[in-house]
């Protein structure tokens, strides 16, 4: 068996039993369980090659070449041999810009090389992954502010070290791990501004235990001691605000009672991850605030199913669970989707990853509350903050609306165009509906995210033009029937 690679949409098939979309763990995994199933599956991925952003650049990489990227990246290698030794058509470069539930089956539209396809699959597994968390403080749209997990992709395809000055901040783990990867592959890092409010150990406190017992704990603690000897980190800071003219030259921020300023030439953000949605949300899959990761995430059963039968989701695209979990999420995922399309009842291996699965997950409630991002780097109070970076729509605007009576995040749309730039509100969804429910004192199910239609993705419309016209055709893109 050899995987088969395309990259024109001419060569697409027009019906599989599983399409996947995107091809990290979850993705992987799930494209694996299919092929052993003996299924017609096809994978599409949007990067130009698979591993997704933990794994990336995992079919390059070996650890003679970048040994600083860590043991748990290396994992994905195997996952990589097994997924290129089956027989799935695996499309690089594909962007998925509209899902549909047609009768019991689904249809996917998608841009490869220019031109997009139809293309008909009994069952979906949505295997985006997850988006980093938007940190809105003033001058984070200045030249040299990135995310870090923008700056670990540098690292992992490229190698690219940051020039210095580098200013990590935020809240979370990654900026442990990106900041012990750049330290062993010869770099500095001058200091990491952590933002996680020091209440949040109270609420964490309750679930130490299973943490303790769990991976987490000692993958943690062994970052935490190597980090915390190369870099100052400074606790509980508040304030944060990134300095610059024609590009950021510094932070200035509030830390132990004091204002602390510093020089910086490369700023990286991060408060957490969110899960990448927008798909399932365009497909109609119903979604649901979960308090405890502050984020909406698409509602699904245990094996991944959604509102929609055709579609499942598998990883942190349905929920932040980390690399491990989403691997076994991709198992039961594309077992379950298989076994569905084959007629047959569920396997000892579907039980078998499901054990797997809620054993990785131990310690994952001590993570999330631990590491929940504060209230004003969620809602920043300064009216003059950008909150939608394609539209340059200010936190000002959004309240200002709010205050008007604004119904939720769809009107403020039509209203402000936020959410309207090509990034179909990835980067300020979020954002709009915690200033909403913050200026209207409502609860953020209440206030409730976009609702997407396709495409999702920028796409020419000389592609569209060139796709059959069928009055279902014509519903798919612009959710309207026409007679003609």
């Amino acid at each position: 068996m050899t995987l088969q690679v395309i990259h024109n949409a001419e060569d697409l098939a027009a019906r599989y039993d599983i399409a996947i979309v995107g091809s990290g763990p979850a993705g992987m995994a799930a494209a694996v369980e299919c092929a052993g199933l003996g299924l017609k599956t096809v994978v599409f991925d949007e990067n130009p090659e698979a591993g997704g952003q933990i794994y990336r650049a995992i079919t390059r990489n070996t650890p003679a070449v970048r040994p600083y990227l860590g043991e748990d990246y290396w994992r994905g290698a195997g996952l990589w041999d097994a997924f290129s030794a089956t027989a799935i058509t695996y499309v690089p470069a594909a962007a998925v810009w509209s899902l549909d539930q047609q009768g019991e089956d689904a249809e996917l539209r998608v841009s490869v090389s220019g031109r997009s396809r139809i293309v008909h699959a009994r069952r979906v597994i949505l295997a985006t992954g997850a988006t980093e968390r938007p940190m809105p403080v003033r001058g984070w749209t200045l030249p040299g502010v990135m995310s870090v997990g923008a700056a670990q992709i540098a690292l992992k395809s490229a190698g690219l070290l940051p020039e210095g000055p580098v200013v990590l901040a935020g809240t979370g783990p990654l900026h442990y791990l990106y900041a012990s990867q750049v330290l062993a592959a010869g770099g500095a890092i001058e200091a990491i501004l952590d933002t996680t409010p020091r209440g949040n150990w109270r609420q964490a406190v309750p679930y130490l235990l299973p943490f303790l017992a769990s991976s987490y704990a000692w993958k943690g603690l062994g970052l935490l001691f190597k980090v915390t000897r190369a870099v100052q980190i400074f606790h509980a800071v508040t304030a944060l605000e990134i300095t610059g003219g024609d590009r950021a030259d510094g932070v200035s921020f509030t830390a132990g009672g004091k204002t602390i300023s510093l020089a910086a030439k490369s700023v990286f953000l991060h408060q957490g991850v969110i899960p990448h949605a927008n798909l399932a949300n365009a497909a109609g899959c119903a979604m649901r605030w979960n308090d405890r990761q502050k984020c909406f995430a698409p509602v699904v059963d245990g094996e991944g199913r959604s509102s929609e039968p055709a579609i499942f989701i598998a990883g942190d695209g349905n929920g932040i669970g980390g690399a491990v979990v989403a691997e076994f999420d991709g198992r039961i995922a594309g077992l379950a989707a298989g076994l569905e399309v084959l007629g047959k009842e569920p396997s000892k291996d579907l039980h078998h990853y499901r054990r797997l699965r809620q054993k990785a997950l131990r310690g994952r409630t001590f993570i999330d509350l631990l590491y929940q991002p504060s209230q004003p780097f969620r809602t920043p109070a300064e009216d003059d903050i950008i909150a939608c970076r394609c539209e340059e729509v200010s936190v000002g605007a959004i309240r200002m609306a709010a205050a008007g009576d604004v119904a939720g995040p769809n009107q403020l749309k039509t209203m402000l165009r936020c959410g309207m730039g090509p990034c179909q509100g990835r980067m300020c969804a979020a954002t709009v509906t915690e200033l909403l429910a913050d200026a209207q004192q409502r609860p953020q199910t209440e206030v409730g995210t976009y609702r997407l239609r396709a495409p999702i993705k920028p796409v020419p419309l000389s592609e569209i033009a060139a796709l059959p016209h069928t009055p279902e055709a014509i519903y798919a893109v612009t959710g309207t029937h026409s007679e003609h």
